[in-house]
């Protein structure tokens, strides 16, 4: 990409999500005009573009994979691609509707539609990494756009993206952030988060709830137990961890540290 005249190509494609950090992409303001005059947008059905099936150097994707027929596009994008990148907590670990894996498909599908034989659906919710090669992936509910400017720039000069996994309690410190779990008392996911949003919660006086997943190292059973020397319930804290990225392998260890308690208390 680096040598040539002609100015990369980009696309952005959408599974099973929210459409959340598609938004977020659009409401960069002014970088995303900065971003249009670095590379060619050839699809993203949000904002306009449509080119699905285009050969392109970029393909940004959010959602997780749901259905037989996101498997078959999402291996055409693929081919398409010279990096694919997964944006958003969907696309990196499976997102919140990973939760469904934890259950009978076929028995929540009953319970649901009046005629589920009509409705084609994996078992699973799962991240795009689980069924074809992604070169690099930007954590987070919804994904913070100057990381994606940032992978962006890296790739057209030829240099490996930074994947930045460190705790949401470093970036405390560099703020100067009281913290929320020592002042208040408060169940803080800091200590397991990667951070990327900026601490944008506890710099408001709010604790952490994992937006951006797993941090390097993280000690799920310790902050548990931290969390009931603070007086939740076992099952309130095993819901902690298993939310936006429950199907992470850090965080899906809760479900075998802490059993199903009565009279969970929030």
């Amino acid at each position: 990409m680096t040598t040539s005249t002609k100015k990369p190509r980009v696309s952005v494609h959408k599974f099973a999500s929210c459409s959340g950090c598609q938004l977020a992409f659009i409401n960069m303001g002014e970088n995303l005009i900065k971003l249009t005059e670095l590379v060619d947008i050839v699809h993203f059905a949000e904002a306009g573009p449509l080119g699905p099936d285009d050969e392109v150097d970029i393909s940004f994707i959010e959602g997780s994979i749901t259905t037989p027929h996101d498997v078959e596009r999402l291996e055409k994008i693929r081919e398409k691609s010279t990096f694919v990148i997964t944006v958003g907590a969907c696309a990196t670990s499976g997102g919140i509707q990973a939760l469904k894996n934890n259950a009978d498909s076929d028995v929540w599908m009953r319970s649901i539609y009046a005629k589920p034989e009509y409705i084609s659906s994996l078992s699973t919710s799962a991240a795009i990494k689980n069924h074809v090669k992604v070169d690099f992936e930007l954590w987070g509910c919804p994904v913070d756009v100057k990381q994606m400017l940032a992978v962006v720039r890296q790739l057209l000069y030829g240099v490996a993206p930074l994947d930045i996994n460190e705790k949401v309690c470093q970036e405390c410190k560099r703020k100067n952030t009281v913290c929320i779990m020592v002042t208040k008392g408060e169940p803080c996911m800091g200590p397991v988060t990667r951070t990327g949003c900026g601490a944008l919660c506890p710099s408001f006086g709010a604790p952490c709830y994992a937006c951006y997943g797993p941090a390097e190292n993280s000690n799920v059973k310790l902050l548990g137990e931290r969390f009931i020397g603070l007086g939740l319930d076992q099952n309130v804290v095993k819901r902690k961890f298993l939310s936006i990225h429950n199907a992470t392998p850090a965080f899906a260890e809760a479900k075998l540290l802490w059993s199903d308690t009565e009279g969970a208390q929030q």
